[in-house]
Formats: C-alpha cells, sequence, structure tokens
C-alpha cells in the first residue's frame, strides 16, 4: 500500500504541470508520435513509392552514353591580321569564342551532315535532343555526349557530332578563308560496354529517400485530418490537464461487474488501482474530510460508466466507504451496467418521491453503496440543478469518504458543470477513437467559461500490444513503453 501510494504521487506530482492548450507548432516529438499512430500508412506509403521506382527502373529501356572531346587552340598562321588588331592575346579571343559552340554543336549547320553521314531517320531537334555539349569552365576543351538506347549508335553521333563541329567552326563561322580557331578532336567517343541509365544504384536511393518523405508526409496528412482522439499527447495538448491514467481495451470491462470485483489480478483492474491512488491526493471537499469526484465525458460511449463503476470499487477494496451516484438522468446506466434494480433511484428522490435510504443499494462491499437513476423525469435539468441535489451531495460527503458521481456527457448537458462548482473540478474520460478532437476543445472551453478545472484525465481504450516475451505493453504519458506479464492481463 505504502508503495502503491509512493507510485502514485510521483505520477500527479509528474503530470500536474499543466500544459498550454496552444499549439506551438509542429516538433520532433509530435512529428515522431504522428509516425508512431499511423506507421501503417506510412509504411505503405514508403512501399508504394519504392515499388513504383523499381518498377520503373525495371522496365525502362536501358540508355548508352558515348562521349567525345575537343580542344580548341588558335590558328595564328590562318588568321587575318587586320580582322584580330583589336584582340589582345589569342588566348582571351579564344576564350570568348569557345562559349558559344555548346549551342553551335546542335544546330542545323553541325547536325544536317550529322544526318545525311549517319543516314539517321530523324530531325535537327530529334537529334539535338540526344545531344549534351559543355565548355568546362576555364578550359579550352568541349565535351560532347550523346545518349541513345544503342552503343554503336551514341558512339557514331558522339564522334560524327565532334568532326561536323570541327569542320563547321574553320570553314563556316568567319570571313576570312580559313578559321582563327581550331577545334581538334583529342577524344574520340568510344563504345559504351554498360548502360548510363537507369542506375540502378542512384535509383534505389532515391526511392528510399523519395519513399521516406512521402510516407512521413502521409503520416502527417493522416494525423492532421484525424478528427478522432488516438493518442495521449493529443489529450494532453488539447486539455492541458494532468493524466491519472490510462486504461487499455479489454473485454473485462464490458462486463456487468467491475473488473475490479470480477478479475481483480488482471492489467486493467491495475490501472484502475492506479488511478485510484492519483485521485487519493486530490483536496477534500472544503469543510468535510471526503472527496467528491464528478466523472463526465465529452461523447456519448468513452466509457465513463465503466470508469466510475470500476473506480467506486476499487475505492471500496481499498477499505473506503464509497457512495457511487448515476445523475445521467437522461441516459442511466449504471443499473444496467451492475445488473441492479434501477426501478428506484435518484430521480425519485429529488421529485421527493423517496427517501434517499430507499434508493440506495448495497453493492459487493459492505461499505460500497450504489444510487440508481431512477426512470427518465421530463425535467432533469430542473431536478439536478435543485438545492435539494446540493443538500443531498453535502449530506452524503459527512457519511462516505467519496461520492463519486457519473454525470450526462458534456455535449448533451451542463451538468457536469454545475456538479463540478461543488467539488473544484471533475475528472474526465475521453475514448480512443471515439472522441472528437474539436468536440474535446469545446468541452475544455465550456468548463474553463464557468471556471471548472479538470482535475485530470483517463485515457480509455488505450491500445496493448504483445512483445515477443509474449507480455503486454502499451504507452504511458510520457510516450514510454510499459510492460506487464501476459498472465496480468
Amino acid at each position: 500500500m505504502v508503495s502503491e501510494r509512493n507510485e502514485s504521487e510521483s505520477s500527479v506530482a509528474d503530470g500536474s504541470t499543466v500544459e498550454s492548450n496552444q499549439d506551438s507548432g509542429l516538433t520532433i516529438m509530435d512529428l515522431l508520435a504522428a509516425i508512431r499512430k499511423h506507421w501503417a500508412i506510412a509504411v505503405s506509403a514508403f512501399a508504394v513509392v519504392l515499388i513504383l521506382v523499381g518498377a520503373y527502373t525495371i522496365l525502362a529501356t536501358p540508355q548508352y552514353t558515348a562521349s567525345s572531346e575537343l580542344y580548341a587552340t588558335y590558328d595564328n598562321a590562318s588568321a587575318d591580321s587586320e580582322s584580330i588588331t583589336d584582340i589582345n592575346t589569342a588566348g582571351s579571343y579564344i576564350s570568348t569564342q569557345i562559349k558559344s559552340y555548346p549551342t553551335l554543336a546542335t544546330t542545323q549547320a553541325v547536325l544536317d551532315p550529322v544526318i545525311s553521314d549517319l543516314n539517321l531517320n530523324m530531325n535537327v531537334a530529334e537529334l539535338g535532343k540526344l545531344i549534351t555539349v559543355s565548355n568546362p569552365t576555364n578550359t579550352m576543351l568541349i565535351d560532347i555526349s550523346v545518349e541513345t538506347d544503342s552503343p554503336a549508335q551514341s558512339q557514331q553521333i558522339a564522334n560524327a557530332v565532334a568532326e561536323s563541329l570541327s569542320k563547321t567552326v574553320k570553314s563556316s563561322l568567319y570571313s576570312s578563308k580559313n578559321s582563327p580557331v581550331k577545334l581538334a578532336v583529342v577524344q574520340k567517343a568510344t563504345l559504351p560496354t554498360s548502360p548510363s541509365s537507369p542506375n540502378i544504384k542512384l535509383n534505389l536511393l532515391i526511392g528510399v529517400l523519395l519513399g521516406s518523405i512521402v510516407g512521413i508526409l502521409a503520416a502527417l496528412l493522416r494525423d492532421m485530418t484525424d478528427t478522432r482522439l488516438n493518442s495521449i499527447q493529443d489529450l494532453r495538448r488539447i486539455t492541458g490537464a494532468p493524466l491519472l491514467g490510462s486504461i487499455p481495451t479489454s473485454d473485462a470491462v464490458s462486463k456487468a461487474k467491475p473488473v475490479v470485483s470480477d478479475d481483480p489480478n488482471s492489467m486493467v483492474a491495475e490501472e484502475y488501482r492506479r488511478i485510484r491512488g492519483n485521485l487519493s491526493f486530490i483536496a477534500p471537499v472544503e469543510g468535510t474530510h471526503s472527496r467528491l469526484l464528478i466523472v463526465t465525458s465529452t461523447l456519448p460511449s468513452e466509457g465513463k460508466t465503466s470508469t466510475s463503476t470500476n473506480l467506486a470499487a476499487a475505492f471500496a477494496e481499498n477499505g473506503s466507504r464509497v457512495l457511487l451516484i448515476d445523475a445521467d438522468l437522461r441516459h442511466p446506466s449504471i443499473s444496467n451496467k451492475l445488473e441492479i434494480d434501477g426501478s428506484i433511484g435518484l430521480s425519485h428522490v429529488l421529485s421527493n418521491q423517496a427517501n434517499v435510504a430507499d434508493a440506495v443499494q448495497r453493492y459487493w462491499k459492505n461499505d460500497l453503496h450504489v444510487m440508481p437513476a431512477g426512470p427518465k423525469p421530463p425535467n432533469a435539468s430542473l431536478l439536478l440543478n435543485s438545492t435539494l441535489m446540493e443538500a443531498m451531495i453535502q449530506q452524503a460527503l459527512k457519511q462516505y469518504d467519496y461520492v463519486i458521481v457519473d454525470t450526462t456527457p458534456l455535449d448533451i448537458a451542463a451538468d457536469a458543470g454545475m456538479f463540478g462548482r461543488i467539488s473544484k473540478g471533475i475528472v474526465l474520460v475521453s475514448g480512443r477513437g471515439v472522441c472528437d478532437k474539436k468536440e474535446l476543445a469545446e468541452s475544455v472551453a465550456q468548463l474553463k467559461n464557468v471556471n471548472v478545472p479538470i482535475i485530470g484525465t483517463i485515457f480509455n481504450f488505450a491500445e496493448q500490444h504483445k512483445s515477443r516475451k509474449g507480455n503486454y505493453y502499451y504507452y504511458d504519458s510520457e510516450g514510454k513503453k510499459q510492460e506487464r506479464h501476459a498472465h496480468a492481463a
């Protein structure tokens, strides 16, 4: 018991720092959380991209590249001295001229002879797309590369273009009989022995990088468009309240009897005990030594009634005197949940048709009492906001250590806010995959407007996984993996 209280105290202390409701932007932790939540989508997107890149690599026609190289020199012997009197040096003249040769190499003057000599079935524009010509910086070199699906054709075209460019520069560009610039072929194209594309290693690397980016973006997009609450991190961010505990998905919770009494050695029962320990540190109602716990949720079906009944059983198990009240007069469920008689209950007491003793039933333990809701009244809000309701709670606090009130979800009625003003706060139950994040934010704002704080939150239907050792694990409020032996699950 001492160790449990110490653990609980530590949990409350760690979770008591209220986080801002304002989203400060995407962080690395948010990114990792999104990927972890939607890892299946991220992996699927990664696989699709990798498969597409792989298919392209396999199906693409192999291309072969052949390259030739020319070197530019100044032919002083054939130059017209009068035409170059303003040129300071031969080197600077060549540097000026050579910059235009890459463009010249793909013109009709150079390529028409190539098409004719090689009998190519293409026009100048089509041939030009196969040719890449460059002048490396600060050099007198012209590099010509040709890429086709035929090694022999790439070699032939690269050599033919080099020869044609050399002849064009020598005979057609200048006014003098011979060009002052001479292009000499210093490297003939050789026959390519392996394809230049597709580059399998490069494509695989691109596929991995692109797949990773697309996978991350897909996970983020899914997280941004997902309106349902799916993680403890989202719950803490939206509510700004400490986490009291998380209840993993379990068939045991849906049974009629509380799991604390029906399966006391289970992992789920231990989680309810951990929540019990955290709640034992909240302040008692002013003027009493008792604690009033108002349990509600944003939407129906988030598990607030299961939480209320199991918490009541957990406190009673610990020897406390407990009264559980079903104050959800619009959709009462505790009598059905516990399989007890619900014909007489709170609605009778508040309408002066029965006294408290007639409506309260003993359940499981001598000190665990339950007050069902009774029949649905037509004026639920009026009854719950009556002075008689408040007086009944104040009287109950004198007789019990814990009074637990199961109230209507916040999107249906504001009853929790009314009770919360008496208890100085409420306990909010949120179900993974059930609670809507926008509705949750509106509920938090609604409680803030009436100055009712959220004492703590309970994350219901949390995911649990099985480790290789056969043990079960889940992630706590700090994102840390918690593991329990299989026999305790």
